[in-house]
């Protein structure tokens, strides 16, 4: 697996196909990496490989990727690994894919670097909704299996770290809602329905970017082929 070096960080990254670039963030919340999309009832490597350049990267931390642990670490955090690894690979401009914290991550990068996504997807993303516990402790149980490895991080770092993705009150996490107007990027929501992805997220972002459109029912072998082929055809435009 290639890797980005930024430092003391290694970003773990993959590229399928050829074609237009799509930038996909996977599902797994901390655990974000590209072999979890082989997991999903709907892979973009296995859909998408064939017509264009699919990305896939591991986050900081998860699969194959290694970072300090600092707790000065935010979404801001993951924007720049994610706009680092495009300018590795000379990508201008692409679209993004994201399912999970995906969501809360294509929304950090939409509104701050808009000129570099043609086209966004978001799959059931993750949101707030009277469920700020089950975040803290998926948090503290990926927290507590790479504790070991990280002597340089005490208990104040972990909890700094995971209330400045997690305490705060904005619905999407990642921005405030105030913020989603000004989205441009053009973009597709398949719907959550489930305790880190809340119906309400994609609605939220749905209706509050203009332009977007929701997908209600998708993950079901009935509704499937409908969603793969309604991604397919959005990305198309672009």
């Amino acid at each position: 697996m290639p890797v980005l070096q930024r430092d003391d960080v290694e970003i773990h990254y993959e590229v399928h196909g050829a074609g237009f670039p799509v930038l996909t963030l996977a599902p797994g919340g901390m655990r974000s990496a590209g072999d979890w999309w082989a997991k999903m009832p709907w892979n973009p490597v296995a859909e998408l490989a064939g017509d264009y350049r699919v990305i896939t990267m591991d986050q900081r931390n998860a699969g194959s990727s290694r970072a300090p642990v600092t707790g000065d670490e935010g979404w801001s955090t993951y924007t720049g690994d994610q706009l680092a690894v495009l300018d590795h690979l000379g990508v201008e401009r692409c679209h993004v894919v994201g399912m999970c914290i995906g969501g809360a991550f294509i929304a950090r990068l939409l509104t701050s670097a808009p000129q570099r996504f043609a086209r966004a997807v978001a799959l059931q993303p993750i949101g707030l909704d009277g469920n700020r516990d089950a975040f803290h402790k998926m948090f503290d149980g990926w927290a507590a299996e790479l504790a070991g490895d990280h002597p340089e991080a005490g208990p104040d770092a972990w909890a700094r770290y995971r209330a400045n993705l997690y305490d705060g009150d904005n619905a999407l996490f990642s921005v405030p809602e105030s913020v989603l107007p000004t989205i441009t990027t053009p973009l597709l929501v398949l719907r959550g329905d489930d305790i880190h992805h809340p119906r309400s997220a994609s609605e939220l972002m749905a209706a509050s970017v203009p332009g977007a459109r929701l997908i209600e029912l998708w993950k079901d072998p009935e509704h499937l082929p409908a969603a793969a082929s309604a991604i397919a055809e959005f990305l198309a435009v672009g």
